[in-house]
C-alpha cells in the first residue's frame, strides 16, 4: 500500500485555504486540513471537508464528446481537437468569443487570455468576475488605483471595528468569519448592513437593515453623520487624497432623516453606527456580491471607498476595503488578464506601448479593440453577430441572467466548445466537449482574496483521458498553427507570466512553496505586500467621488408586488457543479427553495414545504417555500445553485454601465400559490 498527503489549496470561495489531498494507491479518498496555514489554521469549513467527493464522482467527463445527429459521441483527443481548430478558423475575430475560468489556474487563465489574443486574434475574452466583482476592479481603481482586497485577511482579527455590508460571510465565506469572530471576542464592534436576518447579524452591535438597493444612500447617510459631527480625518483627507469638496457637496442632502425614508433604516441607529465607525481606533469594510451586483455596482463599491477615505481607514493594517472574491481563483483570473479590456496585470489593451510589449513578447500582432463583456457575448450571439464560442470551466447556463435569453443565445452559435470537468448545462449545447482536469489532478498556482499566490499539487492522474486546461490549451493553439504554446509545465507559464506582469514579477515557483506570497511583488527579492496603499495609493492620491442615490433597474409594482434577492447557501457553491455531486452537501440541502417572510406567507395562504410559483417578467418557476423571518416583508430570498428551480431564470440582465455586471440582486417578483388539480 502506497499512502500519501498532497499539499493543496480547496477548489471553492476565494478564502485561499490550504488542506492535504489524501491518496491511498494512486486514488483519491480524502482531505486534511493544514494546521499551519495562515489562514486556515488546521479548520475547513463544510465545503472543504468534502472536496475530494467531486473529483472522483462517476459523472466526470473522460472522453472528448461530439455532437452527431442530437447526440454525444465520444471520439479521440486527435479528432477533437482537429475539429475544434478547423472550426474556430474558419470565423473572423469579430464573430469569435472566449470565456476563461475563475475555477482553473492562473497559469490556465493567462494561456486562455493569450489564445485568444494571440490566436483568436479578438480580445473578447471574460470569466465570472463580470457576474461578481466587476464593480469591484472598476470602483477600487478609480478610488485607490488598485482593485483588489487593501488588507490581508488575518488582519480582520485586529480591527477595532468591523462594517460588514452585503456579504453573508459565515455561509460565503466561513474561514474568514471566523477572524472576524475573534475581533468580537477581542472586543471589537461590528456593524452589518444586509436586508436579511444572515447569521453574522446575532453577533453585531448594530444591524442595518436596509432595503435591498440602497446602499449609496444608506453609506452617504453614514458620511453626513460622520461630517456634520466633525468626526473625519481632517489630516489624512489634506495630506492623501482628492475631490474631498465634490464628495462633501454630495453628501450634505442625505441626511439620517432622508435617509431613513430611502432606506428604512431607522435615523437613531444610523447616527449610531457612523460614531461607531468612525471613532474606532482602525475600522475595516468588509463588503460581497450583496454590494457589486447591481446597475449602481460601481457606485456602491466607491461609496465604500469613499467612507474609508474620510475617516482614514486605509494603508494601515486591519482597515481598508475589503472585497470577498465567491470563487477559488476569481481574482487570480483578474489578475492574468481574462477580460476584454486587459492583458495580465490590469495593463490596458488601449495603451499602445503596452500593447507592443505584448506584441514583442508574444512575437505576434494583437487586436486594439476592446472586446465584448459576459452578457454582451450572449446577447450578440442572440443578435447572430457572434458565431462561435470557447467556454473554458464556466456554466452560462445557470450563472448569467435570464437564463432563457442565454440558452437562446448559445442555441443560436455556429459552433460551441465547452471543456469541463463535467457535462453542465452549458456543455449539454456544445458541439464539442473537451474534458479537462480538476484541481487535485494538475499543479498550477490560485490567488485568494487577499491577493495570497499559492500553489497547487498534482495528487492524482487525470480520470480516463481528462487533460489538464493548461495542455488542453497549448495542444489547440499548435493544431491552429500558432507558435508560443510550447510549454512544458505550469512553473515555465509562471515565468513567461513574471517576465511580462509588473505585480508578478517576483512569482515564481521555488518561492512559492511555503504560504505563497501576495502581490504586487514586483521582484524575486520582494517579500510581497500584506496591504495596500502605505504611504500613498496606488494612483498617488485617493480620490473621492460624490456618488447621487439611484434606485434599482426594476421596482416592484401591483403585478410584481415582490423584490426577489439572490445568493447562497453555506453547503453548495456557484452553479453547484461541484459540490452537487457530493453525497454529504446534498443531504443537507437538496434542492432548492424562496425565503418568504411569516407575514407574506400568511397572506398569500402558503405553508412551510409547499411548492409554490415565482415569477418575474423574465419567466417562471415552481420552488418550495421556506418560511421564515430572515427576509423582511415583501423581498424574497432564493440561492442560485439548483438548475431544477433557477433563481437566474428570473434576474434582470440589466447591467451597470461602466463595469457592465449584471442586476442579481435586485428585481421585482409574484409569488403565487399553485392551485391543486
Amino acid at each position: 500500500m502506497e499512502y500519501k498527503n498532497v499539499l493543496t489549496v480547496c477548489p471553492y470561495c476565494g478564502c485561499g485555504c490550504n488542506f492535504y489531498l489524501q491518496v491511498l494507491d494512486g486514488e483519491l479518498v480524502g482531505v486534511l486540513p493544514c494546521k499551519s496555514h495562515v489562514v486556515s489554521q488546521g479548520k475547513l469549513c463544510i465545503k472543504g471537508w468534502n472536496a475530494s467527493d467531486f473529483v472522483v464522482s462517476k459523472e466526470r467527463l473522460t472522453k472528448p464528446l461530439m455532437k452527431k445527429n442530437g447526440k454525444f459521441i465520444e471520439i479521440s483527443w486527435d479528432e477533437a481537437l482537429d475539429v475544434v481548430a478547423k472550426k474556430l478558423k474558419q470565423y473572423s475575430p469579430d464573430f469569435v468569443a472566449t470565456l476563461s475560468s475563475a475555477k482553473c489556474t492562473n497559469e490556465e487563465n493567462y494561456l486562455m487570455m493569450k489564445f485568444a489574443r494571440a490566436v483568436l486574434k479578438t480580445n473578447s475574452v471574460d470569466h465570472c468576475a463580470r457576474l461578481c466583482h466587476a464593480s469591484t476592479v472598476v470602483g477600487l481603481v478609480k478610488t485607490f488605483g488598485s482593485g483588489a482586497m487593501t488588507n490581508s485577511i488575518g488582519e480582520l482579527e485586529d480591527a477595532n471595528c468591523i462594517f460588514v455590508i452585503g456579504s453573508n460571510t459565515t455561509e460565503q465565506h466561513p474561514l474568514i468569519a471566523r477572524y472576524i469572530m475573534r475581533a468580537k471576542e477581542k472586543g471589537a464592534k461590528l456593524i452589518v448592513a444586509d436586508p436579511r436576518l444572515i447569521p453574522l447579524t446575532q453577533f453585531a452591535n448594530y444591524h442595518l437593515r436596509h432595503r435591498p438597493g440602497t446602499d449609496v444612500a444608506l453609506i452617504n447617510g453614514l458620511m453626513n453623520i460622520i461630517l456634520s459631527e466633525g468626526l473625519e480625518d481632517k489630516e489624512f483627507i489634506k495630506g492623501r487624497t482628492e475631490g474631498f469638496g465634490e464628495l462633501k457637496k454630495v453628501v450634505e442632502k442625505y441626511t439620517p432623516e432622508y435617509v431613513e425614508k430611502i432606506t428604512s433604516v431607522p435615523k437613531e441607529l444610523l447616527i449610531k453606527a457612523a460614531r461607531m465607525y468612525a471613532e474606532a481606533k482602525s475600522s475595516s469594510v468588509v463588503y460581497s456580491m450583496g454590494i457589486t451586483q447591481h446597475t449602481t455596482g460601481v457606485d456602491n463599491v466607491v461609496s465604500c471607498a469613499n467612507l474609508a477615505m474620510l475617516t482614514g481607514n486605509v494603508g494601515k493594517p486591519s482597515t481598508g476595503v475589503n472585497p470577498l472574491r465567491g470563487q477559488v481563483n476569481v481574482q487570480g483570473a483578474c489578475d492574468l488578464g481574462a477580460l476584454p479590456n486587459v492583458y495580465s496585470g490590469y495593463q490596458s489593451v488601449a495603451d499602445e506601448n503596452i500593447r507592443a510589449k505584448f506584441e514583442k513578447a508574444w512575437k505576434t500582432k494583437l487586436p486594439q479593440n476592446l472586446g465584448l463583456t459576459v452578457v454582451e457575448m450572449i446577447n450578440e450571439a442572440a443578435k447572430g453577430n457572434l458565431k462561435a464560442m470557447y467556454i473554458m470551466g464556466e456554466n452560462p447556463m445557470l450563472s448569467d441572467p435570464d437564463i432563457n435569453h442565454v440558452k437562446k443565445g448559445l442555441k443560436n452559435l455556429g459552433f460551441l466548445v465547452v471543456q469541463d470537468i463535467f457535462l453542465t448545462e452549458t456543455a449539454q449545447l456544445a458541439d464539442v466537449v473537451l474534458p479537462g482536469a480538476s484541481y487535485a489532478e494538475k499543479d498550477g498556482t490560485f490567488t485568494a482574496t487577499d491577493r495570497r499566490v499559492q500553489k497547487i499539487r498534482k495528487a492524482i492522474d487525470p480520470v480516463g483521458e481528462s487533460k489538464p486546461d493548461w495542455q488542453i490549451i497549448c495542444e489547440l493553439a499548435q493544431k491552429m498553427g500558432s507558435h508560443g504554446f510550447e510549454y512544458s509545465s505550469p512553473a515555465e507559464i509562471m515565468e513567461e507570466i513574471a517576465s511580462v506582469t509588473p505585480i508578478y514579477g517576483g512569482m515564481v515557483y521555488e518561492r512559492l512553496e511555503d504560504i505563497g506570497l501576495q502581490w504586487p511583488c514586483p521582484s524575486k527579492e520582494h517579500p510581497g505586500t500584506p496591504y495596500l496603499h502605505k504611504g500613498k495609493f496606488s494612483r498617488g492620491k485617493g480620490k473621492f467621488f460624490g456618488i447621487e442615490f439611484k434606485e434599482a433597474a426594476e421596482l416592484p409594482d401591483d403585478e410584481y408586488p415582490f423584490i426577489l434577492t439572490t445568493g447562497r447557501t453555506i453547503f453548495h457553491f456557484h452553479t453547484g457543479t461541484m459540490t452537487r455531486k457530493s453525497e454529504a452537501l446534498n443531504r443537507e440541502v437538496p434542492t432548492g427553495y424562496v425565503e418568504i417572510n411569516f407575514k407574506d406567507a400568511k397572506e398569500l395562504d402558503i405553508i412551510d414545504g409547499e411548492m409554490i410559483s415565482v415569477q418575474s417578467r423574465r419567466g417562471k418557476i415552481e420552488i418550495k417555500a421556506r418560511i421564515t423571518e430572515r427576509v423582511p416583508q415583501k423581498v424574497i430570498f432564493i440561492p442560485f445553485h439548483f438548475a431544477e428551480n433557477a433563481a437566474n431564470v428570473l434576474t434582470n440582465p440589466a447591467l451597470d454601465p461602466v463595469a457592465k455586471i449584471p442586476e442579481y440582486k435586485v428585481c421585482a417578483a409574484k409569488v403565487e400559490k399553485i392551485e391543486k388539480v
